[in-house]
């Protein structure tokens, strides 16, 4: 990465207020970090930490009350809900604890779903999304329906949908938290992969076992940042 290149995610100030007067809950407090492209940091943070508030700004999601949000250059708090969008479905790669796969609907084809809406022409999408399954290690299972799947290959589908955009960052929100301990094991490494490959991930979790796998560990308590850790796995 040349020492010029932006962060990928550059936040200063993001405070995020819900409510008003009296009853207002100030879920972020001035939280500023930065993170580099191909870094792969977990945020996590007890119940109320504000762990999911910041992961929604940084999804772009939902917007701060105050402070600035860039994803490379680009500042969030001069988009609109429609630049918004094109951001959430070109910049950033999604995966949900539940998969939120489309039921009755190939692999492949949910795989496919944001190129869909990129409007990329079906031969291109499709080859696109059998390489992603590829490397994720469901080469052979494009055409197998969730129902059909493990709790482990259908979030590994999931990782792939996320990945087929090549976004500038994948954020994952409790990834491992609907998955037994092997299936866990094996999603962990399978970051570890896309993340050697130069991706940038970040992950969402409150259990430490999970903010252990990556590289820097960000914790929040009562909505600011109490500890940020870098260190070689």
């Amino acid at each position: 990465m040349s020492q010029f290149a932006p962060p990928v995610v550059k936040i200063e100030g993001i405070t995020k207020v819900f409510g008003q007067g009296e009853t207002a809950v100030h879920a972020l407090r001035g939280v500023s970090l930065e993170i580099e492209q191909g870094e792969f940091v977990a945020i996590m943070g007890a119940s109320g930490s504000g762990k999911t508030t910041l992961m929604n700004i940084l999804g772009c999601l939902d917007i701060p009350t105050e402070g600035d949000y860039w994803i490379r250059n680009l500042n969030v708090a001069d988009l609109d809900e429609e630049q918004l969008s094109v951001v959430r479905s070109q910049l950033i790669g999604f995966v949900f604890q539940s998969f939120n796969l489309i039921p009755r609907t190939s692999a492949a084809q949910n795989v496919e779903l944001p190129l869909a809406y990129q409007g990329v022409s079906l031969s291109e999408r499709r080859k696109r999304a059998l390489a992603a399954l590829e490397s994720v290690g469901l080469g052979d299972r494009g055409r197998h329906e969730p129902q059909e799947l493990s709790g482990g290959q259908q979030q590994r589908v999931a990782i792939a949908r996320a990945l087929v955009t090549n976004p500038a960052m994948v954020l994952a929100d409790e990834p491992t938290g609907a998955l037994d301990t092997q299936s866990t094991k094996e999603i962990l490494e399978l970051l570890h992969k896309i993340n050697a490959m130069g991706s940038t991930v970040i992950v969402i979790t409150h259990e430490e076992e999970v903010a252990r796998a990556a590289r820097r560990m960000i914790r929040l308590r009562d909505g600011q940042v109490v500890e940020d850790t870098k260190w070689v796995a």
